[in-house]
């Protein structure tokens, strides 16, 4: 029989290759945060508070623009919103936990780790309560810390950039590198395309409105792509 702890490691051994990804992704953000005027214990915080790097990134966006704060919670919300549907998935598996446990397991929860666990979890139906959690925080354990401490050294990092060294374009870069490979069929290309489309149609509008606008529509027309798909299959 196999232990919680040999789970834990089989989790986090699952999760090296998205450190990666993870490490240098951390470093952009915490660069910008540094050129947009945050300072590295906030930059820090930030990510401990958030751990989410789309939701930050548009966050840190919006705040350039000088967005008000309902406006830049509002739509970190909605950049995360999938965060909801992972929660209702992961409910299935952890949900007989104390609330405290259940709080940090949504807390803690990221796009592999949950990508990690719910193939684990249908893999091996029979795991106990400990065991799955044990793997989950063993997936989602040490991306999270180099996800801070990447956010930390790029916010020192972004202290030393002279000035006439403008890194303006990472933000979309980094925006693109996480778009692109989710883009698997033709629903998610037509709203990925649409929404490009549309915020830059919008983007006069004020407090970064464009780009909810931009959003619903594409969100609404790559489902009824995908509704017509089904119906002719």
């Amino acid at each position: 029989m196999q232990s919680s702890r040999h789970d834990f490691w089989a989790g986090l051994w699952g999760a090296l290759p998205f450190c990666i990804v993870v490490a240098p992704y951390g470093m952009v953000f915490g660069v910008l945060a540094a050129e947009s005027g945050l300072d590295i214990f906030t930059a820090v915080a930030f990510s401990m508070a958030v751990i989410a790097g789309a939701a930050q990134f548009t966050a840190l966006s919006l705040m350039q623009d000088q967005a008000p704060v309902f406006i830049v919670i509002i739509v970190g919300l909605a950049v995360n919103l999938r965060m909801a549907l992972y929660s209702a998935t992961l409910a299935t598996h952890l949900g007989a936990t104390p609330f405290w446990t259940r709080a940090f397991v949504a807390y803690a929860i990221l796009d592999h780790s949950f990508a990690l666990a719910d193939q684990k979890y249908q893999n091996e139906p029979d795991m106990s309560l400990p065991r799955k959690l044990a793997f989950y925080f063993g997936a989602t354990s040490l991306v999270a810390v180099i996800w801070v401490v990447g956010t930390g050294f790029g916010a020192w990092l972004g202290t030393r950039i002279p000035d006439w060294l403008a890194l303006d374009f990472a933000m979309p870069i980094a925006f693109i590198a996480l778009v692109a490979p989710a883009l698997r069929s033709l629903p998610h290309v037509v709203a990925a395309f649409t929404a490009a489309t549309l915020s830059l149609l919008f983007a006069p509008a004020p407090y970064g409105l464009g780009l909810i606008i931009a959003a619903l529509i594409a969100l609404a027309l790559g489902a009824e792509v995908e509704r017509r798909m089904g119906a002719r299959s």
